[in-house]
């Protein structure tokens, strides 16, 4: 379809150019959808918005820039040719397309908030809607914001929703589209096995089209799935795999920056299990010498270098993504570079610049009231403080200033995740509470156990990534440091004298209850939910022992 000739009136928009754009964007067709939108280019230019379907026009140009054309600022500068006398007198069905388009541009200048309520207007009028492939990306988009948000179950109700709508109407390649956050919300919620089978899924469905942008993030997902189970490999593979994809599409886009700082965090775990390599061939070293005997270091693989490859693999990555991310301003994307710049300071022993990067990405998520990056900055610098007093780091005056400072951050970091779903980022919280009460100036583990308690509730499906590792620190501190009671150590020896059975579970029951009553508050309904048992027997063991239970 060519554009209309120089010096002619507004450029008209036939209802046959529009259904085309939808046809390609259901069945995503992607390079014929961004030949049309192409072969318009005068619409881009000098849209008319008094023109018939003009608003709708600016709803699918909002849908294929999300798709990978162009940039959200196109859309910016179309919406800002409706004025409110011209929006007074859209069509119902105009109307809510210009309102989609308000709500893409809001979702990609991260104001989830307001994104949604453009969403919720639409959904609000769903009965008065014939369009449903617009209701179906409204729910997707909605649960994408949810996502974002770290609302993970509404999330997922959206995009169960949108998903049903588009494949009710045999959309299977926008059904399959919507099912790749499906995915990422069951991952999330702690279910890697569904989320893969939904993965897998939704790529075979879209291996035949040319819409990178998904298959991207399909290997994306892959690759942060690995990344947890501790398959960093895979990982890798997966990332660049994802970026191939996405560069595709356009080399400059904000996914491509999200794969590079993927990668480089990926990296640095690999370099920390290096290090740990590293370190204990020293520790070897030491111990033979003062043995008198010298190290073997021949045939042993060096290690050094590779460490050193990695770091500067993953800083070179983190610089490209900081470009891409600046311009987008996306501040959770460069809030994210931040962080792993950090991570990195940390591991190097530069707190100061680690502690400036984890400010930086703080402040950047809390423009955007990011409650998962803020919780993640303030995690950091509780591991920064901690490491200072780990160091003896500090003014010797005031020894417990960074320990002071170690556990506000890591309070804040716990409230910040608890605004979210994100069961493991709470969990992360929880372990770093407790292993502050555990470092060198509060050398308190019994203040712990309750954080490791919850954490351990928590984390009960991660087991195999860096996280984990600091659960099973935080465990080690606790365990070790409580003593153990003499009637639990003799019957682990089987030592139980002439006591029955019955005798033993009455005993056990009083050793265990009341140190459960006070971990629940004192609460003796939590007690009997928790244990499995009646209040009746809560009360009765706690009156034998000498606590006194308040009357229900």
């Amino acid at each position: 379809m060519s554009a209309p000739p120089t010096g002619a009136g507004p450029a008209e928009i036939s209802d046959e150019f529009l259904a085309q754009l939808k046809r390609e964007l259901v069945c995503r067709r992607v390079a014929r959808g961004m030949e049309l939108l192409e072969s318009r280019r005068d619409l881009l230019s000098s849209l008319d918005p008094s023109c018939k379907n003009a608003a709708g026009f600016t709803g699918y140009l909002a849908q294929w820039v999300d798709v990978g054309y162009q940039r959200p600022a196109l859309v910016k500068d179309v919406v800002a040719r409706f004025p409110k006398p011209v929006r007074a007198r859209l069509p119902l069905c105009d109307y809510l397309h210009l309102r989609m388009a308000e709500g893409m541009l809001e979702m990609s200048e991260e104001s989830t908030e307001a994104a949604i309520r453009h969403f919720e207007f639409v959904l609000a009028l769903a009965d008065e809607v014939e369009d449903q492939e617009l209701l179906a990306v409204a729910n997707f988009w909605k649960g994408r914001c949810l996502r974002m948000q770290g609302e993970y179950d509404q999330a997922l109700a959206f995009a169960v929703k949108g998903r049903e709508i588009a494949a009710g109407l045999g959309h299977d390649c926008m059904a399959a589209v919507m099912r790749v956050l499906e995915s990422w919300l069951f991952f999330q919620k702690g279910d890697a096995k569904q989320a893969t089978d939904i993965l897998h899924q939704a790529e075979a469905v879209l291996s035949a089209t040319d819409d990178y942008l998904t298959l991207g993030n399909i290997h994306s997902s892959y690759g942060r799935i690995a990344r947890r189970q501790g398959r960093y490999q895979h990982a890798i593979d997966a990332f660049n795999a994802a970026l191939e994809h996405y560069q595709k599409r356009d080399p400059q886009h904000r996914n491509v920056a999200r794969s590079l700082n993927n990668l480089a965090y990926v990296k640095r775990l690999i370099a920390l299990q290096l290090r740990r390599k590293i370190d204990a061939d020293a520790a070897r070293r030491r111990k033979a010498a003062t043995r008198g005997r010298s190290g073997d270091v021949e045939g042993k693989p060096q290690y050094r270098p590779r460490f050193e490859q990695l770091r500067q693999e993953a800083l070179a990555e983190l610089d490209q993504a900081a470009g891409i991310y600046q311009q987008y301003d996306n501040h959770h994307g460069i809030g994210s570079v931040r962080l792993n710049y950090a991570f990195l300071h940390l591991d190097n022993g530069d707190l100061e610049l680690a502690e400036e990067a984890a400010k930086t990405a703080f402040h950047l998520a809390e423009e955007k009231r990011d409650y998962i990056l803020m919780a993640r900055a303030r995690l950091l610098l509780c591991m920064i403080e901690n490491a200072r007093v780990e160091e003896g780091i500090g003014d010797s005056m005031d020894p417990g200033n960074h320990a002071r400072l170690a556990q506000d951050y890591a309070h804040d970091a716990v409230e910040l995740a608890k605004h979210t779903q994100n069961r493991r980022l709470i969990a992360h919280a929880f372990v770093w509470t407790g292993l502050t009460y555990c470092n060198r100036f509060f050398d308190d583990p019994e203040a712990a156990r309750p954080c490791y308690d919850q954490a351990t509730a928590l984390a009960r499906h991660d087991r195999a990534d860096s996280a984990w590792e600091d659960l099973q620190m935080l465990k080690a501190k606790v365990l070790r440091s409580g003593s153990v009671h003499p009637t639990l150590r003799a019957w682990s020896q089987g030592a139980t004298g002439e006591k029955t059975f019955q005798q033993i579970s009455e005993e056990f029951a009083e050793l265990i209850i009341p140190k459960v009553w006070e971990r629940e508050g004192r609460k003796v309904s939590r007690v009997a939910a928790r244990l499995s048992i009646s209040p009746k027997k809560v009360r009765r063991i706690l009156n034998r022992v000498g606590r006194k239970a308040p009357p229900s």
